[in-house]
């Protein structure tokens, strides 16, 4: 055992694991780029003021999960616990709104922390391929980042997950149904924790996991007969888009979020195979946000997506990723002059754009043939001095065993030939 173990509720992505890791992301990634989506990255951290005000200081994100450190020069800076908040500070510090082609569409990929219980599925550290689309609002948006997360699961094979969907209204329909969520909520037996949750956002309430909570707002007001007209429009338009994309919902009308900042369209991601933390991506519509953090009026949508949950969804499925080869050539020199020329012979398979590995440390045939078949090679190269002497190296298929001579000058096109 190492003396340094990873710190607690964090993992480490090792082969041949981390080949899936990164196979989803990029299919979260891939209908993203082709949906007029452009990659961004920001800092691994951030003012604790940007997720205070963006994310909300009633959260439990912010009162409880959020990593904090004050810098030499006494800048009190956070870990980035989520993406959004992050990337819409990054767009208006770029004036990337002012380029005059709305929405400014981004996409993300990154690690984020939250000091959370350790347990199956939720980490201390993990990994979330995100989609914003900034600074304009129309049912359509919420609709396709919707449908592109559907493909994207169901590129990898996914079909256990379903989608939740609920419109939380907007700043004229939500302080109406805020007050009759309060009222109702107050006559409760509830915990002092979760009373002063009532007078600060009374709707994570209807969030709360705890059956005896759940059981007491059986009759809670529903947001449904509080929505305003526009709200009200605007939701079934979503909805009948998805519809007539032919993209599976369910309405939810507790569904909250965990966040602040969300406006009109809010839904997440679940999938059944993982027990209590079914959740495996979400998002909705924020058209605050800008605001609340110092910039214009940007109505904006998005999502992110949990890599590590999304692994544990295939795995739970027992999906098997149909993974490129890491190594599609091994070269095995025997002699001196073998490894000098198969050297070169591996360099230029690289260049040819074919996967080529090498037996270091000049091992022995059998101990090389060994590492060859570990590699998961399809084709391995032998020279010796008789080989060089004919100009000729030894090309095995290691799916059939037929073993043959190739000429020196014509083996990275054999190869290119075989490959494909």
């Amino acid at each position: 055992m190492s003396t340094f173990q990873a710190p607690k509720g964090t993992y480490d992505l090792t082969p041949p694991r981390s080949a899936t890791f990164l196979a989803v992301r990029e299919a979260i990634a891939a209908p993203l780029r082709d949906s007029g989506y452009g990659y961004i990255e920001t800092p691994g951290f951030e003012n604790v003021e940007l997720f205070a005000r963006g994310v909300g200081e009633s959260t439990d994100i912010v009162t409880k999960e959020m990593y904090t450190l004050t810098t030499k020069g006494g800048d009190q800076l956070a870990l980035r616990p989520e993406g959004t908040a992050s990337v819409l500070r990054a767009a208006l510090e770029a004036n990337l709104h002012k380029a005059g082609n709305l929405p400014v569409k981004l996409w993300y990929s990154g690690s984020y922390y939250r000091y959370e219980r350790p347990q199956a599925g939720r980490y201390r550290h993990f990994s979330q391929v995100g989609a914003e689309a900034i600074g304009t609002e129309d049912p359509v948006l919420d609709a396709e980042l919707l449908i592109l997360a559907d493909q994207a699961y169901r590129s990898l094979g996914l079909r256990r997950f379903r989608i939740l969907l609920n419109s939380l209204g907007d700043k004229e329909c939500r302080p109406v149904y805020r007050e009759a969520l309060q009222t109702f909520l107050r006559d409760l037996d509830l915990d002092e924790e979760t009373r002063r949750r009532i007078e600060i956002n009374p709707l994570r309430v209807l969030d709360d996991k705890r059956a005896d909570v759940q059981k007491q707002l059986t009759d809670a007001p529903k947001l449904r007969d509080h929505l305003c007209d526009a709200c009200k429009a605007y939701h079934e338009e979503v909805r009948a888009l998805l519809t007539t994309a032919g993209v599976a919902f369910e309405d939810d009308e507790k569904l909250v979020r965990g966040l602040d900042y969300y406006t009109r369209t809010t839904f997440e991601f679940v999938h059944d195979g993982l027990g209590a933390q079914s959740a495996v991506g979400g998002g909705g519509r924020y058209d605050g946000l800008s605001e609340m953090i110092g910039g214009p009026e940007l109505p904006s949508v998005g999502w992110a997506l949990g890599v590590d949950r999304t692994v544990l969804a295939l795995e739970a499925e027992g999906i098997e990723l149909d993974l490129p080869r890491t190594t599609s050539v091994y070269a095995v020199p025997l002699g001196e002059e073998a490894r000098r020329v198969l050297f070169g012979v591996v360099t230029e398979l690289r260049r040819a754009g074919i996967a080529a590995d090498f037996a270091f440390g000049g091992r022995g045939l059998k101990g090389a043939m060994k590492s060859a078949n570990r590699s998961g090679a399809r084709y391995t190269l032998v020279a010796g001095e008789r080989d060089l002497a004919d100009g000729v190296v030894q090309l095995k298929d290691m799916e059939s065993g037929e073993q043959g001579p190739v000429e020196l000058a014509e083996v990275a096109a054999e190869l290119t030939k075989r490959l494909g």
